[in-house]
C-alpha cells in the first residue's frame, strides 16, 4: 500500500526584502575594498532572486537592529542568535502545523506521528512540543526531530514518514520544517559568507503523509534514493561558531554537483526502470541560480523544466530544508492534463549529499 503526501503548506516571517535592497545594504555594511563591493553587486544581481524573508528587520538602515548593528557590530553571539530562533522559530512551526490541519481533511486527533526538521537552531522542549501543545495533539504522539542535516533534510523526513506508514497502515504523519538562516549572517567579505548571505532566507513548510488514498492535488510516494559525491565534503559544511553557525558555501559547488549528478541519477532511474524523459516534473532544490543552471545543463532538460524551482528561488530565496517543499507545492499550481505525472524531487546539502524522492502527482480522480 503506497503512502501519499496529502497536504503541503508553507509560511514565511513578516519582514520582506527585495534583493536589490539587500544588495545595496550589504555594500554599505560589509567592510571591504571597492573590489569587494563590486563582487557583492555582481553576486546579488545574478542570484536569480527578487525577494527574501527574514525574522529580523535589522538589514534595513532604519530597522530595529535588535540582533545586528546594535552596538555589537555585526557579530552577535551564538546565544543571542539562538534565542531569537527560539522565539520566532516556534511561531513558524506552529503556523505551518495549524495550516496543515486547517486546510486538510485530517483532524488533530488523527495525527499519530510528528517529525520536525531544522538545522538553524536548537531548544528543548523543542518545536515538536510547541506543536503538540498549540494544536492539542495527543501527548502520546510519536515524535522525532531531524536536526543539522542541511538543505536536503526534508526528503529524509518524508522518507521516514513513508517508512512509518509502511509499518503502520493507520499512521498519519505530520512533517514540519522551519529554517531561520538569516540569523547566522556574517558581515565580512570572505567569499563563503558573501555567497551564503546572498541566497539564504527564512521560511517554513510541512506536509501530511498517510496511507489514505490521495486525491487530485496530492503526491503518491513511489521511492527514495540517496548518495554522497566523491568530492565536496569541504565545499559545503555547517558548524557552530562563537558568533553564530558557520556556513562553508564554495563557488565550486555547481561544478562538483555537475560532476556527480549523472552518477547519482542513473542508478535511481534504473532502480525504477525509468529514463530522464519519463520524468514529467522536476522538483529541484534551488540552492542557487548556478546550481539550477548546472542541473538543467547536465541533464539536458528542456527550457521551463525547472520553472517551479526558479520561481521559488526568485520569490523566497534558499530556505534550506524547507525549500523543496515550497517547490513541490508550486508544481501543484501548474495546470494539469488530467493524467498523473511522474515527479522527481531532488535536494543537495553538506557532503555533498544528494537526496531524491520519486513521486507521482495525482491529477486524475479515478
Amino acid at each position: 500500500m503506497p503512502a501519499y503526501i496529502h497536504q503541503i503548506e508553507t509560511a514565511t516571517p513578516k519582514y520582506t526584502y527585495s534583493q536589490d535592497e539587500l544588495r545595496d545594504r550589504m555594500k554599505a555594511i560589509v567592510p571591504g575594498s571597492d573590489r569587494d563591493k563590486r563582487i557583492i553587486h555582481h553576486i546579488y544581481s545574478r542570484s536569480g532572486i527578487k525577494t527574501r524573508y527574514s525574522v529580523v528587520d535589522d538589514f534595513r538602515e532604519n530597522g530595529s537592529h535588535t540582533l545586528f548593528f546594535n552596538g555589537q557590530g555585526a557579530k552577535p553571539g551564538t546565544k543571542s542568535r539562538n534565542e531569537l530562533y527560539i522565539s520566532e522559530g516556534r511561531k513558524l512551526f506552529v503556523e505551518v502545523a495549524k495550516k496543515l490541519i486547517g486546510n486538510s481533511e485530517f483532524e488533530t486527533n488523527q495525527i499519530t506521528h510528528l517529525i520536525t526538521v531544522s538545522c538553524t537552531g536548537f531548544y528543548a522542549p523543542g518545536p515538536d512540543y510547541d506543536i503538540i501543545r498549540s494544536l492539542g495533539l495527543s501527548p502520546s504522539i510519536e515524535r522525532y526531530h531531524l536536526g543539522f542535516m542541511g538543505c536536503y533534510a526534508a526528503i529524509p523526513a518524508l522518507k521516514m514518514a513513508n517508512q512509518i506508514c509502511n509499518a503502520d497502515p493507520n499512521a498519519n504523519v505530520m512533517v514540519v520544517s522551519v529554517e531561520l538562516c538569516t540569523l547566522h549572517f556574517q558581515a565580512n567579505p570572505k567569499m563563503d559568507n558573501l555567497l551564503s548571505a546572498s541566497v539564504f532566507a527564512d521560511g517554513g513548510a510541512g506536509a501530511i503523509v498517510s496511507n489514505r488514498k490521495g486525491k487530485p492535488g496530492s503526491y503518491r510516494v513511489d521511492g527514495f534514493a540517496s548518495a554522497i559525491t566523491k568530492k565536496g565534503a569541504n565545499d559545503m559544511a555547517w558548524s557552530i561558531g562563537d558568533n553564530g553557525f558557520n556556513m562553508v558555501l564554495s563557488n565550486y559547488i555547481p561544478e562538483l554537483l555537475g560532476e556527480g549528478l549523472n552518477d547519482f541519477l542513473n542508478p535511481v532511474l534504473k532502480q525504477f526502470r525509468l529514463t530522464a524523459d519519463d520524468i514529467e516534473q522536476w522538483a529541484v532544490h534551488p540552492g542557487g541560480r548556478a546550481i539550477l543552471d548546472k542541473v538543467e545543463s547536465v541533464l539536458e532538460l528542456p527550457d521551463e523544466t525547472l520553472r517551479a524551482a526558479r520561481e521559488v528561488l526568485s520569490s523566497y530565496g534558499n530556505m534550506s530544508s524547507a525549500t523543496v517543499l515550497f517547490v513541490l507545492k508550486e508544481l501543484l499550481k501548474s495546470p494539469s492534463s488530467g493524467s498523473d505525472q511522474q515527479t522527481l524531487a531532488m535536494a543537495f546539502g553538506p557532503g555533498l549529499t544528494l537526496e531524491s524522492a520519486l513521486l507521482t502527482q495525482i491529477n486524475s480522480s479515478e
